[in-house]
């Protein structure tokens, strides 16, 4: 309901799209309810001069490694229970790497994804988490790793044992097979921001066997040494230590802000939707919600947004979403929950809010975490656009002292950013991509409560910055 309707039952839709500037790891997915955890896939960009072009040493092979949950249960009925009671969805059942389990659950032993590799060889291994509502940590007992690209962007070199990532993010990585030839576990297990620890909080681990071919031992592979589930210094060292690669040619952070907006994020209580009929008796009148400075998104249901706005269709959304907070407050101060002076932010109201930009604006945005209702990172992801991740910090966001710590030399760049728990994050980036394109948390959970908002970003000057007109067979919902 964003950039097109659902594709109906029977249906067909082409995709035709171009590919500027993106090298790297992508992915594919569902954007209706659950249905991500089930469909979706890698979608892989390499350079058009081949694999010898490369900003680093060419693999031997390319492996895409793809994080996901698992229920035992019909994920769409899950997901509509929990919009009927107003609450969050139920944990998952499992992790799986590749489509498997692995071998530490029930019923699972035989049910574990197994890579092949050849001793002294290099792999590009290809790491995208497709998760609904977990962020994940992820090793490979005895191997360490050196990230090569985010959200296909390229980065510096970075050396680590450990991946950190949140969901709708990938990471490029090379790894050397340089153990003793034996058969080692690669393991994924949540990283859980959130305090206290969220309902959708999964503490269970997947693993899949890191082979050898040339292994002789007979022995048990060897399991990771996995940090603990709450380790936000963990997490916090691997995302800020993470740099863009500059190249010659590349464009690079814009210098001038053409738009600035402070934007809180977090969670809170809305009315029950008349839809919501089990919401009632089991919220006290209230569902659950997530805002964005105290907006909380709801869906068109008549026209997607992009259609609507094609065909300037009035009563579909605003373009009133607020540049701040309602109120300024200790944003990251656990003990003001019980703040009489913050229950209007408690409360929020479900709108359709865009924001309205021109073309070729430069936008920076301050993401800030709030602690109204709990106290988590929440990973926010841009349609359409990659963004520069200037700095982030824990805390309330001091301008001030921020700008000191902004990098403005080789700043990471990619589409999604964790932003720390009970922290901020600061992203820059320039709307050349005319449309409609969706800002939200990609926890699915939050999203289905609210924490999202969308860019209307208007046609630019010349023919190849408008958007066509709208086909005869637009789809209509």
């Amino acid at each position: 309901m964003i950039t097109q309707c659902p594709i109906l039952p029977g249906n067909k839709y082409t995709y035709k799209f171009d590919v500027m500037g993106q090298e790297g790891t992508l992915w594919w997915h569902a954007h209706l309810s659950f249905l991500r955890e089930t469909v979706h896939g890698s979608l892989i960009i390499r350079p058009r001069e081949g694999a010898e072009a490369y900003p680093f040493p060419r693999p031997y092979k390319e492996i895409p490694i793809i994080l996901g949950e698992w229920w035992n249960d019909d994920v769409v009925t899950i997901d509509w229970q929990a919009f009927l009671t107003g609450g969050p969805t139920r944990n998952a059942d499992a992790f799986t790497i590749n489509g498997h389990p692995g071998n530490l659950y029930n019923c699972s032993s035989e049910d574990t994804y197994r890579l092949m590799v050849e001793a002294g060889k290099t792999y590009l291994v290809r790491i995208i988490n497709a998760a609904v509502n977990n962020q994940l940590f992820f090793k490979i007992a005895n191997h360490s790793f050196t990230v090569v690209a985010v959200d296909a962007c390229y980065t510096n070199p970075y050396k680590t044992d450990l991946i950190v990532i949140a969901p709708g993010q990938t990471v490029d990585a090379l790894m050397v097979s340089d153990a003793p030839p034996a058969e080692y576990y690669m393991a994924a297990l949540a990283y859980e921001s959130a305090n206290p620890p969220a309902p959708i909080f999964v503490n269970s681990t997947t693993r899949a066997i890191v082979e050898y071919i040339s292994a002789m031992s007979t022995a048990l592979p060897v399991m990771p040494d996995l940090p603990f589930f709450f380790d936000t210094p963990a997490a916090h060292h691997f995302f800020s230590n993470l740099t863009g690669l500059v190249r010659p040619g590349d464009p690079t952070v814009p210098l001038y802000v053409n738009k600035r907006l402070f934007v809180t994020i977090g969670l809170g209580f809305a009315d029950c939707l008349p839809s919501q009929t089990l919401c009632n008796a089991s919220q006290g009148q209230l569902s659950l919600a997530a805002s964005m400075n105290n907006a909380s998104f709801i869906f068109p249901s008549r026209l997607s947004l992009l259609e609507a706005y094609f065909r300037s269709v009035q009563g579909i959304y605003t373009t009133d979403f607020p540049d701040k907070p309602p109120i300024g407050f200790d944003f990251t101060n656990v003990s003001l929950n019980s703040d009489k002076a913050l229950t209007p932010l408690t409360k929020t109201v479900k709108e359709t809010r865009l924001i309205s930009l021109k073309y070729n604006t430069t936008v920076e945005i301050v993401l800030q975490n709030t602690a109204i209702i709990g106290i988590e990172s929440h990973p926010m992801h841009i349609h359409g656009h990659d963004f520069y991740i200037l700095a982030q910090g824990f805390g309330n966001y001091d301008e001030a002292e921020a700008i000191k710590g902004f990098n403005l030399k080789n700043p990471l760049k990619r589409n999604t950013v964790a932003v720390p728990t009970g922290g901020w994050a600061v992203i820059r980036f320039t709307t050349t991509n005319p449309g409609i394109w969706f800002v939200h948390c990609h926890i699915d959970t939050h999203l289905r409560l609210g924490l999202a908002t969308a860019l209307v970003v208007e046609n630019g000057p010349t023919a190849h910055d408008i958007l066509p007109p709208p086909p005869p067979d637009f789809p209509k919902c």
